[in-house]
């Protein structure tokens, strides 16, 4: 398993909106939160868009900590 690039971003995602949407602007937002730099919160939005709602999962997962 890889190192989650931001561990200390804790964002909920089990019980809550499951649109792919919802997901990014929620994590986005967490990220914004814990100032992270514009720059990184736009890599991270670019990787997730770049597939499929797997591929988002999974980048979210290995951005941030998912709960």
């Amino acid at each position: 398993m890889c190192e989650i690039k931001y561990p200390k971003v804790v964002v909920k995602l089990v019980g809550e909106d499951g649109n792919a949407f919802s997901i990014l602007g929620r994590i986005s937002a967490a990220m914004r939160r814990s100032k992270i730099k514009p720059e990184e919160i736009s890599k991270f939005r670019s990787e997730a868009m770049s597939g499929n709602y797997d591929n988002l999962l999974q980048t979210c997962c290995k951005w941030v900590t998912c709960k």
